[in-house]
Parts: structure tokens; sequence; C-alpha cells
């Protein structure tokens, strides 16, 4: 896995699909959960007004790596986009609603680094995902980088081979492929991400989002200086809170 320093003017991730239910919020929190070890604080914004990811942050432990969190009645009075980030804040990662209109898709997207696009193996989801990729793409000028996520899939099924044939096509990346866990059904319950749960439980699943976290190193990477190798590695303090 790539260890890097970010940098404080590169670092917006919008996680996005009109789609509902294709699992926005388990990736923006288990990315959260991921930036909060390695550290510094990440910002969660909520802007669903349903509001998964701001109960989610209710009930995370107080012990546990912090996560700045902004919920979507907090963002009115700092009349909405684009936002500016807290002072020596790390990565924001933007848990988006659906349904949304080409307005807010634009204003979501603003100043972004990249976006994600979780997607699930059906052929609705993926009919609907192609299409929205294609007005995103058109809306942001090809100037954002792109991805999908193909999420909640089942190993050796028919429909994760469809999937994975019919996204070869596409335009934009597929990153990673996320196995439909339990895992992280139990840690969104508990206000933590797989990377806060005992390493021998989540192996697998650490190492599908491997992928995700190297891509956006990739692009929000800043030249690593000497000596700050055990700073941005999560690994010690992963080890450390499956320990508990």
């Amino acid at each position: 896995m790539t260890t890097a320093a970010y940098r404080d003017d590169a670092n917006k991730i919008v996680i996005l699909n009109p789609k509902g239910g294709c699992g926005k919020t388990t990736l923006a929190t288990n990315l959260a959960s991921y930036f909060a070890l390695r550290g510094p604080p990440p910002t969660l914004i909520d802007t669903d007004p349903i509001g998964y990811t701001t109960r989610w942050l209710e009930r995370r432990p107080p012990d546990r790596a912090e996560i700045i969190g902004i919920s979507i009645d907090e963002l009115a009075p700092r009349r909405g986009w684009p936002f500016n980030r807290p002072r020596e804040s790390g990565a924001v990662i933007i848990d988006t609603p659906a349904a949304l209109r080409q307005r807010e898709i634009a204003e979501l997207t603003h100043d972004a680094d990249c976006i994600l696009i979780p997607i699930l193996p059906s052929a609705f989801d993926v009919q609907a995902t192609a299409q929205f990729i294609a007005r995103l793409l058109q809306l942001t000028d090809f100037e954002r980088p792109v991805a999908v996520v193909a999420n909640r899939t089942r190993q050796n099924t028919r429909s994760l081979a469809v999937l994975l044939q019919i996204l070869h096509g596409f335009e934009t990346p597929t990153i990673a492929v996320l196995r439909d866990s339990q895992n992280y059904v139990h840690a969104a319950e508990r206000g933590l991400g797989i990377y806060e749960l005992p390493y021998h439980r989540v192996k697998h699943d650490i190492e599908a989002m491997e992928p995700i976290v190297d891509w956006l190193d990739q692009l929000l990477v800043k030249t690593l200086q000497p000596g700050l190798m055990s700073r941005f590695n999560p690994l010690p303090k992963m080890l450390s809170s499956s320990s508990t």
C-alpha cells in the first residue's frame, strides 16, 4: 500500500451516485476511518437529509481516531459551496444523497480532486450508472478523475462476471471490487470502519479496499519527505485497534 503525505490543497473526495442504496455511506465512512488512523483528522461531510453518515459519527466511540463531522444542517449557515475545509484537516470526504439534480451535482463536485462511484452488480444499477457517468464527465468537462467501485459483490457468481465485463467497457476505471461482507455492517453499528476491527476478521476486506487508497494516493500525493514514513503508515494504529 502506498504511504504518502497529503497535500492540504488537494484532498476533496466526493462519493457520488444518484442511485440510492449503492453503498455511498459505507464507502465514505470506511475511507474516513482509514484516513483518521493515518492522520491528520479527515472531515466527513454528510449532504444527505436522511443523515446516515451523521448517525454513524454519533455512534463513534470518543476514544477512537478523530473524524471531523459536518451534517447537512451545519452546511446551511456556511452558505453552501465551495466549502472551506477546517484548518489543519486532512482528507475531505463528501457523502451525497440519491436523486441529485444537475445543479446540485455541479456544486458538490466543484473543486473536487476526485469522484468515486460505487455500483451494485445488477442490470438496473449498471445501466443507470453508465448513463450517469456519461452526464457527469460532460458536466465536469472531463477534468475530474472519476473511478468506479464495484460494491457488495459475491465471488464466483454470474452477476459479478457480467458486471466486470460491462465495467471493462466504461470510460472510467473500475479500481476495486468490494465483497458483500457483514464486517461492514458490524463496523457501522459501532461507528467504526473495517480498519478498526480485529485484523484477522477483516483481512480480506482490507485487501479489497487497498486499491482505492492507492488510487487516491496517486492523485493526492505529495513528494514524501524523509522521516515521514512512520507518520503516514496506518498499520501500527490498525494493529493496535485490532487488539482491543
